[in-house]
């Protein structure tokens, strides 16, 4: 594998990526992590998903062992699974080829077209889970303060969004410390989402999907 996409792209946004046998070594650090469906894993310089990619690999191994033979769960926990991952992208194209690539690998696994509800409920989740901004200043490509969206599985097929910020909820250290003047209150007084949306199911998310 190429590490670069061009020299300009590494002078001007030192832009490098990972080869996969580090990636697969770092990733094995927390293996245990990475093979629980609903550990939550984020990306701050995703690129196109060199560890996006093999985490949501092993998360659906994961799906494989447990729930192989109930094809209703198996779909259900392989996008739980899908849902736990997050990226940030500095550069429009990467953002792209993040998604596509992450979207052919959950396809595949399930054997899915893209007429599939689940593919469009998949592709809804990957626009909004993958974001194109900057970390670091932790605002999108628009300026806008970058939205986090914390998906849970409620069973029977019952998908639950809250959207939060995420400068906000990267300042948990700082309100849980224990000299903090917000130590005495619960993360729920603190942290509060910036919205909370009706459960929804995978034809849900599929109607509310548009191509772009």
């Amino acid at each position: 594998m190429n590490l670069i996409k061009s020299k300009k792209r590494v002078v001007d946004h030192g832009e490098v990526f990972t080869p996969h046998w580090l990636v697969e070594q770092m990733l094995d650090l927390v293996k245990e992590e990475t093979e629980r469906i609903d550990s939550r894993f984020l990306e701050p310089a995703c690129g196109s998903g060199n560890f996006l990619v093999p985490i949501l690999q092993r998360k659906l191994a994961a799906v494989e062992l447990k729930y192989k033979k109930a094809a209703f769960d198996k779909r259900n926990y392989a996008l739980l699974g899908l849902m736990c991952c997050y990226g940030i992208e500095l550069l429009e194209d990467n953002v792209e080829e993040c998604r596509a690539n992450m979207l052919a690998v959950f396809a595949e696994y399930l054997n899915l077209t893209e007429e599939d509800e689940l593919y469009q409920a998949a592709a809804l989740v990957l626009s909004l889970n993958l974001i194109h901004g900057d970390a670091l200043s932790m605002r999108d490509y628009k300026g806008e303060p970058i939205r986090v969206v914390e998906w849970g599985y409620l069973g029977k097929g019952k998908f639950q969004r809250r959207d939060f910020r995420l400068d906000v909820l990267t300042g948990m250290a700082k309100f849980s410390a224990e000299d903090s003047l917000f130590a005495d209150l619960g993360r729920h007084e603190v942290f509060k989402p910036l919205a909370t949306y009706p459960p929804t199911t995978v034809r849900e998310m599929a109607e509310t999907y548009t191509p772009t």
